[in-house]
């Protein structure tokens, strides 16, 4: 949270206080309203919510979010079903992807998760998932492994020093370029 987010929630949560506070001192609703700024409908919520749940409950109040649609049994399940492999669930291949996860919760559990979720909910459980290498089908590793050998130091090689200069050494400028061709301002004018 950035300090000045943590400063409104300061505030707001300060101003919630602040109006259960006047209203102990006997002050009226549309009153305390009008001396924080805010909605009368505010300050009855506010003032309903310590009555009934004590004034603690006016603090801040952290969101739960939605409840998890697999159970903790089911997820304490999902490690053991990937361990078996992709192959035994019917993917052509042992990489486990966020997709293939995605349907196999949904044919194991019958819960439907997005691909991006998945890996979110993989990172729970201390797993991640694979990324599938992409090689073509018709790849002859003798002819990789020659290419890597010869060819490639050679396209690694930095270029050097050739007769003790770098394409771009210090040099006078070209000759085509003599003193006096460059145009010039018409003399006896002052410069502006």
């Amino acid at each position: 949270m950035t300090t000045s987010s943590k400063r409104m929630v300061d505030l707001r949560e300060w101003r919630r206080f602040r109006a259960w506070k006047l209203a102990q001192h006997g002050w009226k609703q549309r009153d305390i309203a009008m001396a924080l700024g805010v909605t009368e409908g505010a300050v009855s919520q506010w003032l309903k919510r310590a009555r009934e749940g004590g004034k603690e409950s006016l603090r801040r109040r952290i969101a739960p979010g939605p409840p998890h649609r697999l159970t903790p049994a089911q997820r304490a399940e999902l490690p053991a079903l990937l361990a078996k492999g992709a192959e035994a669930f019917g993917f052509r291949g042992n990489v486990w992807t966020a997709p293939r996860v995605a349907t196999l919760i949904q044919r194991t559990f019958g819960v439907r998760y997005h691909p991006s979720h998945v890996n979110r909910l993989l990172r729970t459980l201390g797993l991640s998932v694979q990324q599938p290498e992409v090689r073509a089908t018709q790849r002859d590793p003798a002819k990789v492994e020659a290419w890597l050998t010869e060819h490639w130091p050679v396209l690694e090689k930095k270029p050097g020093k050739k007769d003790g200069r770098l394409s771009g050494s210090m040099n006078r400028v070209s000759t085509s370029c003599r003193p006096g061709s460059a145009p010039t301002r018409p003399k006896g004018r002052p410069r502006s």
